[in-house]
């Protein structure tokens, strides 16, 4: 299963062109809560994930991750050599 990022037109306010398009697409960093909820895990599995350093993050603070949802995903499949559901 593969993730897509769906990419839009950008309007700009100092542009008197229609609509752009965007430049290159950056991943998006989501939340640990968002994160548990797309993999259908409780937020304490990522916890445990985070300290056994089993998925990469980006540490902000001391208490606050931030996840590439791409990443995670490719380093669970690996681990545990397993196909995963995604939910919407």
């Amino acid at each position: 299963m593969k993730a897509t990022i769906a990419t839009y037109p950008v309007r700009t306010m100092n542009t008197c062109d229609p609509i752009q398009e965007a430049g290159p697409v950056q991943p998006t960093l989501i939340k640990k809560k968002e994160l548990a909820k797309r993999l259908s895990v409780s937020p304490r599995s990522i916890d445990g994930w985070v300290s056994k350093r089993v998925i990469p993050y980006i540490q902000i603070t001391s208490r606050f991750y931030l996840f590439e949802f791409d990443a995670v995903l490719a380093a669970l499949k690996k681990l545990y050599q397993v196909e995963t559901k995604v939910r919407d």
